[in-house]
């Protein structure tokens, strides 16, 4: 019998974090003294109504070791999400759980990140428009960064792509034709010319061959307008998924907003549970480090 995915095992296998559970919002603490940095782990939305709470689910268990282990406190809110109008109350419910890190006394408050999972990718757009000081950086897993055909009518606060402060629709036209370099197939592994501010971070592989191959510092951006955004791309991603990634990430690029990219060639929407493979290992260990970084920067 198939594994569901919310049963299906972390890729990794970090040592468990005590967790504290307080009403809707689950806890991962390091060990440690003094004051920790601390991430709010956003998980996927909608989930399947005959899901189990996702924060129970192995998968984010695994976020919140594998933050805890690097020293930052994870916090796990439970959102649900049945139609678009649920997106107000689950973008109140991620802002509450930031609020809550930093009036933790555990946690250093003014070096807090966000970390958005597939279909949680439309509460982005909050975060890129009006980035609170003590957001030192946001990452995106497989996000969902725009909502689909065929969807019921969207508030343009969830349409992270209006986020980005288009002029015109120059941008959002270019973003599907073929005339740019950024334009290739996102299964396919790249070595873009990046702009300082929008650079590629590969996961170490043992069979990576690409020129850009080295590691970057995931240092924030000098002179950069917002916090930087960690973006995890699947290289096999959903076909309903990938346009909404490759149009923002060409979008985004063009408009100077600072990116770390880490590409997962091989990987599929949920890598993290579905492929175990040292790919994909790497991959979440170079995007939790690569937040890391950017929380405990100067």
């Amino acid at each position: 019998m198939e594994t569901v995915f919310w049963e299906s095992p972390f890729v990794l296998d970090p040592p468990p974090a005590a967790v504290e559970r307080h009403g809707d919002v689950d806890l991962h603490v390091p060990t440690g003294d003094g004051r920790h940095p601390a991430v709010v782990v956003v998980h996927g939305v909608p989930g399947p109504p005959e899901a189990p709470d996702a924060r129970d689910w192995p998968l984010y268990q695994g976020y919140g070791a594998l933050l805890a282990e690097a020293g930052v406190l994870a916090a796990i809110p439970r959102l649900t999400v049945a139609s678009p109008d649920d997106l107000y109350t689950v973008a109140a419910r991620v802002n509450a759980a930031a609020e809550l890190l930093r009036a933790d006394p555990r946690v250093d408050p003014d070096r807090l990140g966000l970390w958005f999972f597939s279909g949680a990718g439309l509460l982005l757009g909050d975060w890129l428009r009006d980035p609170p000081a003590w957001l030192r950086g946001v990452a995106a897993t497989y996000p969902l960064l725009a909502p689909l055909p065929g969807w019921p009518p969207v508030d343009p606060r969830f349409r992270p792509m209006d986020a980005l402060d288009l002029p015109t629709d120059q941008d959002a036209t270019t973003a599907s034709g073929p005339a740019s370099p950024d334009d290739a197939d996102v299964s396919t592994p790249r070595s873009e010319a990046a702009s300082p501010d929008s650079e590629r971070v590969n996961a170490p592989q043992p069979d990576a061959t690409s020129p850009d191959g080295a590691n970057v510092d995931a240092a924030h951006a000098e002179g950069a307008a917002g916090p930087t955004l960690v973006l995890t791309r699947a290289g096999r991603e959903r076909p309903e998924v990938a346009p909404t990634i490759e149009a923002f990430t060409v979008v985004a690029r063009r408009r100077g907003i600072p990116l770390r990219v880490v590409d997962v060639p091989n990987g599929q929407h949920g890598f993290d549970a579905l492929d175990h493979s040292e790919e994909s290992r790497a991959a979440v260990r170079t995007a939790r480090d690569t937040l890391l970084n950017l929380l405990t920067a100067p």
